[in-house]
């Protein structure tokens, strides 16, 4: 596996000088760990949600999939998987899971990070994701351009944000969001 480490700030050096593990693509052996991770920072609660609906039956996009160990065990994840917004493809993240124990560091940001670059690499146009606004601007994301992107479900349509990986990545998105069905 790759070991991607992304330069600290100067307040992340100053609080720890690792403040968080290296991030590693995410495989097989570790399904279980990390859905242990996921259902401890979600609850039950997950699987009611619309982007549940975008994960079952998908393929995980494990190029763009990214985990945290600390002592063999998740502190972090980030997964994408691959959707179409009205048939055009699109790079779809989620869940973004920390521990709350290592939350504060960057962790979740660096996963963020170390995961749309990786979409980008991979030649993807886009990545989508229902989220928080503020939380998520900080890495570029935003719903300037989601107002025709219709989720299967209900959500809050302010929460559904782009983030382009290429000029006009994010230009002409409009449609039902599904699976893949290539995946």
């Amino acid at each position: 596996f790759r070991i991607f480490r992304r330069p600290m700030t100067s307040v992340q050096q100053s609080l720890s000088p690792d403040p968080f593990p290296p991030l590693v693509h995410v495989t097989p052996a570790m399904e279980a760990a990390v859905t242990a991770l996921i259902d401890r920072v979600f609850g039950p609660g997950r699987f009611a949600k619309s982007s549940e609906r975008l994960r079952e039956g998908n393929t995980l996009l494990a190029d763009c999939s990214f985990v945290s160990l600390r002592g063999g065990a998740p502190v972090g994840c980030v997964r994408m998987w691959p959707v179409t917004v009205g048939g055009e493809p699109v790079a779809f993240l989620g869940p973004l899971a920390v521990d709350p124990d290592e939350r504060s560091a960057g962790l979740g940001q660096a996963l963020v990070e170390a995961a749309c670059e990786a979409a980008r690499a991979g030649g993807w146009r886009a990545v989508l994701l229902v989220g928080d606004g503020p939380y998520f601007s900080r890495v570029g994301f935003s719903n300037a351009q989601t107002a025709g992107v219709v989720m299967p479900g209900p959500v809050d349509q302010r929460r559904v944000l782009l983030l382009p990986l290429r000029e006009g990545g994010d230009q002409g998105l409009c449609g039902l969001v599904a699976v893949d069905p290539r995946a």
